[in-house]
């Protein structure tokens, strides 16, 4: 699917920058950074999912602790 990115200049500029230290063209370097931060944001997901489950289960350990 194709679609259209709307940069501003600053943007645009940055982009350029990228893609030729990477050696790659604006789009992979595009796509790269889309594919990147879906996985960073599944990966604060399953932290905080994992952490909850933790204070849920140990809730009576903790409240002890704390005292």
């Amino acid at each position: 699917m194709a679609m259209t990115l709307r940069l501003d200049d600053d943007e645009q500029a940055v982009l350029r920058a990228m893609a030729e230290r990477e050696g790659l063209s604006q789009h992979e370097v595009a796509r790269r950074a889309i594919l990147e931060r879906a996985e960073r944001i599944g990966h604060r997901d399953d932290v905080h999912d994992a952490g909850t489950r933790a204070v849920t289960r140990y809730s009576a350990l903790l409240e002890r602790l704390s005292q």
